[in-house]
């Protein structure tokens, strides 16, 4: 007779990796459920479908002579948290598409391909596939494809109903269409509104709700519907006006303002010995700034340093150019502001800060 330990179980009988807690059928349901949606991305370039170990694109079919690749990553941080607690799922996909296609772009590429990174605890196919489903909504609007990913269970690494999220997007330009270039003093500042607070900021979002003594189904204390599905709006994707904008020609410099707002993110773009110099009363800060400052406490300096405060896209161009830009920019549906000036100097200075 075999042996057996005190809860029963024979010592020699054969342990399984689903015992173990990674569930092989649940990750082969969810890829089969997700090759449409991947379909559904194909632009020219593509090449095979989802499930084999490596993923193809064609760079002569995507129309390129002498090109150039640029790569991108990111996450979503902390505004995970956000969806997994009230289990609204459908729109950080998107975010992630966004803050990989939108650095993208600002090096003067197109974005060609997008592949994700999907780790948890358990897989749950139906909240699996509601990531994956944002994730190719945030592909068409950057109009790139969905290639190839992967799905990792890794049960005992993160807590119950936890996951993760990695992006990975590859787009190319031709040989000298780098950005930026030509960034010069009296260089005009065009930003490209926000769709809110976008993927930056939300372990302060997170404190400052908490301050508040607010839930996620709270109503909104500055729009209409509850807290939480406000601030999951999803991060917006600059890529088709952008692209439009550098094909127009005109374009210096872009800047994808992110995780240290216009203070850190302006100077990345910006030869040294060049500042900007920005005029806070140019654009009305969207009202979830207003709350988060208020409600937070916030001076109006961390404001800038940590959140995109309504600018999620900076365009740098010349005097001359900014008018057609900017019309240009606002055809291709943009909400364009004319926010300040490139001056001698170095790093962002404001004007109109609040005394």
């Amino acid at each position: 007779m075999p042996k057996t330990d005190r809860a029963g179980t024979s010592r020699s009988a054969s342990l399984t990796y689903a015992q173990a807690g990674v569930d092989i059928d649940a990750g082969a349901a969810l890829v089969e459920r997700i090759k449409p949606l991947a379909a559904a991305t194909a632009r020219p370039g593509t090449m095979a479908g989802l499930g084999g170990f490596g993923a193809l694109f064609d760079l002569q079919a995507a129309g390129y002579d002498d090109p150039v690749l640029v790569a991108a990553t990111d996450g979503v941080g902390t505004k995970l948290k956000l969806a997994i607690e009230t289990k609204q799922l459908s729109t950080v996909g998107i975010d992630l598409v966004a803050m990989c296609v939108n650095d993208l772009v600002c090096q003067g590429a197109e974005p060609l391909f997008f592949l994700d990174y999907f780790a948890t605890g358990k897989l749950a196919v139906p909240e699996a596939a509601q990531v994956v489903e944002g994730i190719a909504a945030g592909c068409r609007q950057a109009r790139c494809a969905l290639i190839g990913g992967e799905t990792a269970e890794m049960p005992g690494l993160y807590a119950p109903g936890d996951f993760d999220l990695a992006g990975f997007a590859v787009g190319a330009m031709e040989r000298g269409g780098a950005l930026p270039r030509d960034v010069a003093a009296g260089d005009v500042l065009l930003g490209l509104g926000s769709s809110g607070v976008h993927s930056n900021g939300y372990s302060l979002v997170r404190r400052v709700v908490e301050r508040a003594g607010l839930g996620w189904d709270a109503p909104c204390p500055f729009g209409p519907g509850p807290l939480g599905a406000a601030l999951l709006e999803p991060t917006r994707i600059y890529v088709p006006a952008a692209l439009a904008a550098i094909r127009a020609g005109g374009v210096h410099a872009l800047a994808h303002i992110t995780g240290g707002g216009l203070t850190e993110n302006l100077p990345r773009v910006l030869p040294a010995g060049l500042a900007a110099e920005i005029d806070l009363t140019s654009w009305a800060m969207p009202p979830v700034f207003g709350w988060l400052q208020e409600t937070g406490g916030i001076a109006q300096s961390d404001m800038l340093r940590t959140f995109n405060c309504g600018i999620g896209m900076v365009v740098v161009t010349g005097p001359a150019e900014a008018d057609r830009l900017s019309a240009a920019l606002t055809d291709a549906g943009e909400t364009v502001m004319r926010i300040g000036t490139v001056t001698q100097g170095d790093g962002v200075r404001y004007r109109g800060m609040p005394g």
